[in-house]
Formats: structure tokens, sequence, C-alpha cells
């Protein structure tokens, strides 16, 4: 599924009118059309509540005036609400404006603070908002009346309804320019827009509505955006069925490499991952005081027992076993629990020098990696990183809550730049591919703030890699997947306190779920209501 920026829906809108003769009004008409019926979905005992309509004096409050006429039709009690004088609102939006005082509709004119403050008995006894104050195009902080009057509907307790984007919100970011509408559900024209459904936008856009407003296929397809969200039908297009004389040879043999002293969790947690993922071998090379005790954890898995320092850390010298190992194998995961003393650094580089098989890097390795970063050029295989905003802002120079400010951005200029799917971790983790597109994961929840979930996520991406799937679908399946079965833990076991084997363990039901997949038993996105 599409998501678009907020100067790409601009530009359809613009080519749908200009292009192919589609009247502004029109579109303005289809979407306060669509945005009421999910309205009136959303609440279906809206005829016994006040409904105010609180308008800016631009497009998105021509919106609230087209849904403020067929909600009376609908039979709810209506009010409208304009932030400005009347004389101010232009176009498309007049047009609307002008019909409602033809219907008798009550519109009230409410410029500033004074006249606010004179209406505000009339603005407390409204029991449903519909939010048309500000659009997508916003791109400055709100401030001064606009922002008393957001503060006052988010104080306020009732329900709100906001249209297109909860006002204030960053369409392109999900960042609140300062401040922002908290929306109980939102219905967007076109397409969702990215601020929709990173974090923390997806938390003020409540459940969300699309609306098809008739913008032409023709359209769509001259602008193809370059970031979506994954949804079922992407994952369930991506995903392979095992075939029933599949043996473990045909499945791969994935190589993981890590593991030091104290460390030992984070490998067996990878290797493990990768094997409930449906990895048919899984090797893991490990410096060899820690052999016993991860023979004994992983029982399933092999090891490689390789030279290590008198402190316990992998040994350059362990270059030739490894690279023998890599000749059988189909995939190699490096970094969890690898440590990154002088010697380790080596072997690091020395094995990415010709190799030939997708490699996934994750925490240590990302560090390491962070300080020559230039190799990337140098390698034909296949790169995954997984990094978290930690270890992205070592790889690109920039602070965390640089990177948090615009995780697309950031993303998509890195994977480009250095030829590599790179999938930052985080809430609505953003997964980036070397050709600029970018797709969004809506699966995953606060419980998965723990240790060790980066180190599964690991193992997943690397075990669909191993059975031969693209790096494309690979990441997509992983990070969906990996989402998913924390989602079952969140209902069963509650959102705080399950742990990273947990969702290791839950790996198999969310694949099985994929094969059961069908239009009697299909999979959704919570928060997401479709096409309306």
């Amino acid at each position: 599924m599409y998501l678009v920026t907020a100067d790409e829906m601009r530009r359809m809108d613009q080519d749908a009118i200009e292009n192919f003769g589609l009247p502004g009004r029109l579109l303005m008409e289809n979407a306060g059309r669509g945005a009421t019926r999910m309205f009136i979905e959303t609440f279906p005992d809206a005829c016994q509540k006040k409904v105010g309509v609180i308008a800016g004096r631009g497009n998105n409050g021509g919106d609230g005036f087209v849904m403020a006429r067929y909600l009376k039709e609908y039979g709810v009690p209506v009010t409208v609400f304009l932030l400005s004088e009347s004389r101010k609102v232009q176009g498309d939006a007049k047009a609307n404006l002008t019909l409602l005082s033809r219907l008798s509709l009550p519109v009230y004119e409410i410029p500033d603070q004074k006249m606010f403050e004179e209406h505000k008995a009339l603005f407390e006894r409204q029991e449903i908002w519909v939010d048309a104050i500000l659009g997508t195009g916003l791109q400055s902080e709100v401030k001064g009346f606009y922002r008393h009057v957001i503060q006052f509907v988010n104080d306020s307790g009732t329900s709100v309804f906001s249209v297109d984007i909860p006002s204030g919100l960053d369409s392109d970011t999900g960042r609140p320019h300062g401040i922002s509408i908290r929306a109980d559900a939102t219905a967007t024209f076109g397409f969702a827009k990215s601020g929709h459904v990173l974090y923390p936008g997806k938390e003020y856009t409540g459940r969300l509505g699309i609306v098809d407003i008739g913008i032409p296929s023709p359209v769509v397809e001259k602008m193809r955006p370059k970031q979506g969200l994954l949804t079922p039908g992407v994952i369930c297009k991506e995903y392979q069925p095992r075939s029933s004389w599949a043996h473990k040879g045909d499945a791969g043999h994935l190589l993981v490499i890590g593991g030091s002293p104290g460390k030992t969790g984070a490998v067996a947690l990878t290797s493990l991952s990768a094997m409930r993922t449906g990895a048919g071998l899984v090797t893991l090379g490990i410096p060899t005081g820690l052999n016993a005790v991860l023979e004994s954890q992983v029982l399933e898995v092999m090891t490689l027992p390789l030279h290590e320092t008198e402190e316990g850390m992998l040994h350059e010298s362990s270059e030739k076993s490894i690279r023998v190992a890599l000749q059988s194998k189909k995939c190699l995961a490096i970094g969890p629990g690898l440590g990154t003393a002088p010697t380790t650094r080596k072997l690091f580089f020395n094995i990415l020098r010709d190799l030939n098989i997708p490699v996934v890097m994750d925490a240590d390795a990302i560090t390491i990696l962070s300080e020559h970063k230039d190799v990337l050029h140098s390698l034909e295989a296949p790169v995954i990183l997984t990094p978290h905003p930690g270890e992205m802002s070592r790889l690109c120079g920039m602070t965390p809550a640089e990177i948090q400010q615009d995780r697309i951005t950031v993303s998509r200029n890195f994977a480009v730049k250095y030829n590599v799917h790179l999938v930052l971790k985080g809430a609505g983790t953003v997964i980036a591919h070397p050709d600029g597109t970018v797709y969004i994961n809506p699966t995953g929840n606060p419980g998965m703030a723990s240790g060790g979930m980066g180190d599964v996520l690991t193992g997943v991406i690397a075990g669909f890699l191993t059975q031969g799937y693209s790096p494309q679908a690979a990441t997509h399946l992983g990070v969906w997947i990996h989402g998913a079965a924390a989602d079952d833990l969140s209902q069963t076991k509650g959102i705080v306190g399950y742990l990273a084997s947990d969702v290791r363990d839950g790996i198999p039901s969310q694949i099985s779920l994929l094969d059961r997949q069908s239009p009697e038993n299909p999979l959704r996105i919570p928060f997401l209501q479709g096409v309306v």
C-alpha cells in the first residue's frame, strides 16, 4: 500500500485537475462525502450527539464544510466553528462555505481568542469534534490562537475525528509541529501519508481510513510513490509455502558468527530464531571457550569452535576456518555478541573480503563497520544492516534524535548511498532498499523494548535468506513476522514482561498463519480501517 508525502499528494491532485479535467471541487466533495461515511461508521450514535466541525480557512476546512453538509443529511446535530473571518476563505472551500449558509447550517466565525472566549460555553457543549483546522501542507510550528484551540480540544476529553491529518501533525515525518490534535480516528484522502504510520504520528492519528477521492490511475502510475506500508497483501505475495517433498538441504545452511564472554545469549537467540524461521541447517561460529556452554543451549545447531584471544574474543587467525565453512553456506549472519576487540575487528573486515553470499550485520558488526563503512562500496554480496537508532547514529554521524526526526529520509539516503538493505529498528521499523524504496512495518509493540529482540530479528531475516528469499522479501517477512509474534504475546501475556525467547518461539505460528491465509481468514492491520 502506497504511503505518500504531502508534496506527492499535492502534485497528484494538481495533475488530476489540470491534465484530466477533474474539478477541484469534485475532489473536495468526494473527500468530504467519504469522510462522513467513515465518521458514521466510527460513531454510529452520532445522531444523538452534538457534533462540532472546527475548520480552518484552507482546503482542509473546505473538506470539513462538505462533511458538515452530509452530516446534516444524516440527521446529525452539527455546528461549524470557522477559525477565521469568512471573507478570508477562498476557492473551493469558499463555495462549500457559502452552500452551508444557504442550507441554514449554523456557522460561527471565531477568528481570534476574544471570540473564542465569548463562545467557549458553546464549544464546551460539543460531544464529538470534527478536526478540519490544518491539513497536510503545514510546515511551521503551530502558535498563538490555533495552538490554544488545539490544546482546548485535546483537553476537552471529547472524541475527535480528524480530516486528512490530525491538525498540527507533519504528514511526512509523523512529528507534531509543536502541538497536534490527538484523534480517535482519521479519514485521509487518496492515500495514507507517511506521518500516519510513523511514530508518534500513529498515536495521534488513531484508527485510519483511506477515502478514494477519484484520482485517475494514470496519475498514480506516473507518480509511483517510493514509500509504502507493509500489508498482508505484500507479505502473502512474498511468502513461498514450502513444498511437500522438501528436505533440509533445500532449506539452506546458515553460518552465524558472534559470541563473547558475557554475551552467549545473543548468538543462541540468533541461531535458534533462524531455525524457527525454517533454515535447514545452522552452524554457530564462536570462540572455543564458549563451545561447551552453547552446545548445551542450542541442541539443534552445530557449532564451529574458533581461535580466541586470552580474553575469549574471536581472533583474526580464525579467518581460514571461517572461509572454509562459508563455502557450503547460503547466508552469513554476523555481529550478535561479537565484541569489538582490535583482532576481532580485523577478522570482521577480512571475512567481508570476496564474500559472495548475503550477509546480515547487527550489533557489534555495525559498530565495527561504522569505522570503515566505505568498504560497503566494494562488496558484491547483498548486505542487510539492522541498526537501532543508536547504531544508526554511529553509521551516519547524526544524533539519534536527528535520526528519529525523519527516519524515512535518513534510512533511504544511507541505503541508496551504500547499496544496502537497511532495517532501522524501533516503533514503526523502516526498511529501506538500494533502489530508494522504503517500507514501514505496522506490527510490533512497546513490549519489545527489552534485550535480545534484535538478535531474534537478525536470525529471522537470516533464516529467510538462507532459504533463498531475496533481500527485499527476507527483510519484509522477517520484520513483519517478528513484530506479529510480539503482538500475539502482548495479547496473551501482556504488554510488558515477555522475553525475546518467547518471540523466537512464536515465529512458527506466524509462518503458519501465512500458510493458512485466505479470503475467509485474512490477516489484518488493527489500526487500519481500509478504503472507505
